[in-house]
């Protein structure tokens, strides 16, 4: 998940387009995106979500096949048409992947077992030190 920008084979890497001031219209946009064969979008109900980066001149639309399309927010020429992989990732790690359900009664559960486990290891790691650093002050005296 932290190095999910360091991989094109996850997420793809953002390019720059010409301007920092978005000037295409949403309309625009929605016919843009329906020029890409891969990302299958028809209408508003095939995009997932719209992210715009003004200072890097450029959007995506990110399709619900998880196809992303990066559009020069100055020109509305496509800079980059790739598969993103972040988001089915980020949902098996979250466990939206399997069912809303699972997330919220299996996997946030296993979070809080897991910290409290991990919790008691520190507790018990350094339980041994501090009494051996104590018994040691103690003989010194």
């Amino acid at each position: 998940m932290q190095t999910k920008k360091q991989f094109t084979f996850i997420q793809p890497t953002e390019q720059r387009g010409a301007g920092v001031v978005p000037m295409i219209s949403l309309t625009q946009i929605l016919e843009i995106s329906k020029t890409v064969p891969e990302a299958e979008i028809k209408s508003w109900d095939n995009i997932n979500r719209l992210d715009v980066r003004p200072s890097r001149g450029m959007l995506k639309v990110s399709a619900k096949n998880h196809w992303e399309i990066q559009i020069d927010t100055q020109t509305g020429a496509i800079l980059q048409t790739a598969y993103r992989r972040s988001d089915i990732i980020e949902s098996i790690h979250d466990g939206s992947f399997f069912h809303e359900n699972v997330k919220m009664w299996i996997f946030l559960p296993a979070g809080i077992v897991l910290l409290f486990i991990w919790l008691t290891g520190i507790y018990l790691f350094v339980l041994p030190i501090s009494v051996k650093r104590r018994r040691k002050n103690a003989n010194h005296r």
